[in-house]
């Protein structure tokens, strides 16, 4: 195989399990954050689960310069949105409540895009 192709070959593999580890943990996202909500889950639990989400992150062959898809940018917006409040804010307060249902909305099903994320990979 000519040595050329091989950055693409590494490149759309790479492509490929950024994509694959975004849509697994963004079905786990949505389990973590509605059960938090129901009061199923604590929130430490989910808090675990972020960096534990990190931590998979970190060991993820990928490169900055590619490029994201909608649903990518969705997570990382819920990520760092979700990362950085209490507990009480996540279950009170009714504006950031909405805009993270509808996220989590958008990553169940891919139907109604939320035009103002712009989630950044860590």
């Amino acid at each position: 195989m000519p040595t050329i192709l091989m950055p693409l070959l590494t490149f759309g593999h790479a492509l490929l399990q950024v994509q694959s580890f975004i849509d697994k943990k963004s079905s786990q996202f949505v389990f973590y954050i509605r059960g938090f909500w129901r009061d199923h889950i604590p929130y430490k639990e989910l808090e675990m689960f972020l960096w534990d989400t990190l931590e998979e992150w970190s060991e993820l062959k990928h490169t900055q310069s590619q490029l994201y898809t909608h649903k990518e940018r969705i997570f990382w917006h819920l990520f760092h949105e979700t990362q950085f409040v209490s507990a009480t804010t996540l279950k009170t307060d009714k504006i950031l409540k909405e805009e993270v249902a509808f996220c989590l909305e958008y990553l169940e099903n891919e139907k109604a895009f939320p035009l103002d994320v712009v989630g950044m990979r860590p």
